[in-house]
């Protein structure tokens, strides 16, 4: 039995059946207002009465830093459900006949924001940290002379290699330059002078990479249903929701473990409210709480509905809360790292 879908503008037992296609697309367009308002103001709304000072261009920052985020977890996503859909037994897919298709890749475009992300943030690197006024202002000769400098270079090439191997006959080994992508971030977020710096990378790495796939792959698993037999989907369904219950709690862990060495246990309370990063962490942690009540509710329809199916509306909800806390980390790259007190 295969996924049929009404024609869009047939006319139903009660009249035309509504055009699904127009409402996801107005969905998605105020979804991405939404997550794009979160970084370019959230840094303003955090600051706000706490004396702590706005870092010139947080917002502008806050959101390129998002946009790379989001095309990190776009292709590497579609690298780990595309794998898992190879894993299935055939038997499993309810064609009789290998695997079904899988949907265009959006890797090329993510790519090509990453990499459009990445050169904004080393600009802004190469003037000191500054939001550069003209490109006189940009040395970048400078950036081979810091370690931040090398960093943001690397993050502008990876992304760039990783749009010419996605093009490529073997998009696959893009793997390569998206892992050179969350190391160099991993190094970014803690500096040399922070307290045990390869401890927070390590952190950063795990948390980085978990999200990446949490958040990448079920955006790709619910593209993937839409051309895919009913078992078939189902199956990969479950599948990707086995793996990312390892991977929430891996998230979750690396999450408490990076906020607690950044805010000691008798300070959580009142930087939580006090701080601009904590405030923003306080938000985000809200969101990945709705995150997680949704992927409980998507996993109960999907072993106990008798259409297991009926768990893609809250996956697709679930894609949402990932999308905005997405542009929560972004907001976070850009504030105040709280004082140990």
């Amino acid at each position: 039995m295969t996924l049929t879908r009404p024609t869009p503008g047939a006319p139903g037992p009660h009249g035309p059946v509504r055009r699904a296609g127009a409402g996801r697309a107005v969905a998605v367009l105020v979804l991405v207002a939404l997550a794009a308002l979160i970084p370019l103001l959230g840094p303003s709304a955090a600051l706000h009465g706490t004396g702590e000072a706005e870092t010139p261009g947080a917002g502008g920052m806050a959101l390129l830093r998002t946009v790379l985020f989001a095309a990190l977890c776009i292709p590497v996503g579609e690298l780990f459900v595309n794998r898992l859909a190879r894993s299935l037994p055939v038997t499993e897919t309810g064609t009789g006949a290998g695997h079904p298709a899988v949907p265009h890749t959006w890797s090329l475009f993510a790519a090509a924001a990453g990499f459009a992300a990445a050169l904004g943030l080393a600009s802004v690197v190469a003037t000191g940290n500054l939001v550069p006024d003209e490109v006189a202002d940009i040395d970048v000769g400078g950036l081979y002379a810091s370690r931040d400098g090398k960093l943001a270079l690397l993050e502008v090439n990876a992304f760039l290699l990783a749009g010419l191997c996605a093009a490529s006959r073997r998009p696959v080994t893009q793997v390569w330059p998206l892992a050179a992508v969350v190391v160099a971030e991993a190094l970014r977020a803690h500096p040399t002078t922070e307290h045990s710096p390869l401890v927070g990378s390590g952190l950063t790495l795990v948390h980085l990479t978990c999200a990446a796939l949490w958040a990448g792959g079920l955006l790709h698993a619910l593209r993937t249903l839409r051309l895919w037999p009913r078992t078939a989907g189902a199956a990969l369904l479950g599948l990707y929701a086995r793996v990312a219950v390892v991977l929430l709690a891996a998230v979750t862990a690396t999450g408490v473990g990076s906020s607690l060495r950044r805010m000691p246990p008798e300070t959580v309370l009142e930087q939580l409210t006090g701080t601009a990063y904590g405030r923003a962490l306080l938000a985000k942690v809200l969101l990945v709480a709705v995150v997680a009540a949704l992927a409980v509710w998507a996993r109960r329809r999907l072993r106990r509905a008798a259409d297991p199916l009926t768990a893609c509306g809250p996956a697709r909800a679930e894609v949402a809360a990932l999308g905005l806390a997405v542009a929560a980390s972004g907001l976070l790259t850009t504030l105040p790292v709280p004082i140990r007190w």
